[in-house]
């Protein structure tokens, strides 16, 4: 007999998969234009997409061009209002302190995030923004959602560029 225990799923990560999976369709977007494959969906309080955004600042031009903040400003339009309460962004990389400060100022209930962002990210690796006590507004954050498949989008992208 086994000492080990059979693997059970997160049911909440597991939820966002397939979220996720439209969020890495997304990214794959991006290399076109010369930019970093990171794919952002907002998803309404019914489950519709309502914002959608991929890393354009090579595309256009904007340092503020990250795939969360293009997501946020259609999903903003798409309401008729910056109040996105209710909604939740799903992401393919841990956002970053920019990014981070967004989703707190557009009161986004629930950020979903795939893989994790050592070097930049604001919701729980180097620092935790969304969370932080201090504000008021604390989006719930659900990390590690299909992960490896977010991280191995990202390192094809830089093993491309590094040849």
């Amino acid at each position: 007999m086994s000492d080990q225990l059979p693997y059970r799923p997160d049911p909440v990560r597991t939820r966002w998969e397939p979220a996720m999976r439209l969020a890495l369709a997304e990214a794959a977007l991006a290399p076109a234009t010369g930019d970093v494959p990171v794919g952002a969906l907002i998803f309404g309080p019914d489950g519709t997409v309502i914002g959608r955004g991929h890393n354009a600042r090579e595309a256009v031009g904007d340092p503020t061009a990250h795939a969360e903040v293009v997501a946020i400003r259609e999903a903003a339009t798409a309401v008729g209002e910056w109040r996105l309460s209710g909604c939740t962004l799903v992401v393919t990389l841990e956002p970053c302190t920019m990014c981070a400060g967004a989703i707190v100022l557009s009161r986004l209930d629930r950020v979903v995030y795939g893989a994790l962002d050592a070097k930049a990210g604001a919701a729980g690796s180097l620092w935790d923004v969304i969370r932080d006590r201090r504000l008021n507004h604390r989006p719930e954050v659900i990390p590690d959602v299909l992960a490896d498949a977010c991280a191995e989008q990202l390192r094809d992208f830089f093993d491309g560029h590094r040849e």
